[in-house]
């Protein structure tokens, strides 16, 4: 079970990186031959870490510093060393005088490395309504 909390802290801390644009966690949570699939950027698999660096050095993902997200129906499946998290990412921040939402599915697989537990692979895909 603690290891499961720590599967959780882990992803946790790898998404707050994103929207904080830390670099330096988001890498030390991310593998380096990452793949991921984001349909509203892509329609293709994009590999390894120099897009997601590209965007938060140049802040492109945090749009505001008043944010919160919750993972709606988080699951947990563990195989070993190889975990994979799904749930639907609904992302609030508050922007020119209102709140605004964003949805989306995600699944993202982290597999249990020598330093601790690392997102190796996402893929997002549309919330419809």
């Amino acid at each position: 079970m603690a290891e499961d909390e720590e599967i959780w802290a882990t992803l946790h801390r790898h998404l707050r990186s994103i929207f904080e644009g830390d670099t330096d966690t988001y890498s030390a949570t991310t593998a380096s031959d990452l793949s991921l699939y984001e349909w509203f950027v892509t329609p293709h698999r994009q590999d390894g870490l120099d897009f997601h660096l590209f965007m938060l050095t140049h802040k492109a993902l945090n749009q505001s510093a008043d944010y919160r997200y919750d993972l709606l129906e988080p699951r947990l499946q563990r195989y070993g060393d190889t975990a994979i998290v799904c749930y639907t990412f609904m992302r609030s921040w508050a922007e020119g005088g209102g709140v605004h939402h964003h949805s989306h599915n995600e699944s993202r697989v982290l597999v249990k490395q020598a330093d601790g537990w690392r997102v190796v692979h996402v893929h997002k895909s549309p919330a419809e309504s």
